[in-house]
């Protein structure tokens, strides 16, 4: 059983076609239905690599301004130990 496990995922992996019990190629079946999933996949796809692109832009200013308000905030309080002493 796991010896057939790794052979289909060897098979799967290079690019060989699955086989039926007889040992006969199995291809994918290609209708309209299938076709149209794959464009609609695609679609929203690249909506999320969009997205993704977006909230990347987001963090990077979130993480600025934390680390800036944090440098910030410690010469304040830098500062005001200065005039304490």
């Amino acid at each position: 059983m796991i010896g057939w496990v790794f052979t289909t995922w060897l098979k799967i992996r290079n690019g060989y076609p699955l086989e039926n019990g007889w040992g006969k190629p199995l291809y994918p079946q290609k209708n309209d239905e299938t076709v149209e999933r794959v464009k609609l996949l695609s679609q929203e796809n690249a909506q999320l690599r969009a997205e993704l692109g977006a909230v990347k832009d987001r963090l990077a200013n979130v993480e600025r301004i934390v680390t800036d308000s944090g440098h910030g905030l410690d010469r304040e309080i830098e500062a005001l130990r200065g005039r304490a002493n």
